[in-house]
């Protein structure tokens, strides 16, 4: 099983939670299939707040991708344009189940000092 941790800005971690964005989008993804990932919801939380099943991943031109994911995208198509503005494909990691901790977790507790730009790796 393979996890991996991203940094999400709450207002986008606090969607996710509520079960209104299942849709992660990214430019880049993982090369390894990911099975989950941990929501580090960044500044001013600054803490690992959930697991996420990921179902799959998704990969389009941004137009196409747009059009499959915006029911559930938590995000305006004003922002989702501006991230993807001059990409040739976007990604989205379709999210499952979502588990939130009871107690928001330390990046500490899991070996890493610093917020990933992107994401990284978790061994489970």
């Amino acid at each position: 099983m393979c996890t991996i941790l991203l940094s999400i800005k709450p207002e986008y971690s606090n969607r996710i939670l509520a079960g209104t964005k299942k849709f992660e989008f990214r430019r880049q993804v993982a090369k390894r299939h990911v099975d989950q990932i941990l929501i580090y919801s960044t500044f001013p939380e600054m803490k690992v707040v959930a697991s996420v099943a990921v179902l799959g991943v998704l990969k389009e031109t941004p137009s196409k991708l747009w059009q499959k994911t915006k029911e559930f995208s938590g995000i305006s198509h004003e922002k989702y344009s501006a991230y993807f503005s001059q990409k040739e494909f976007a990604y989205a990691y379709q999210l499952g189940e979502v588990k939130k901790f009871k107690r928001a977790k330390d990046l500490s507790e899991y070996g890493i000092t610093a917020a990933p730009q992107s994401f990284v790796y978790i061994d489970t």
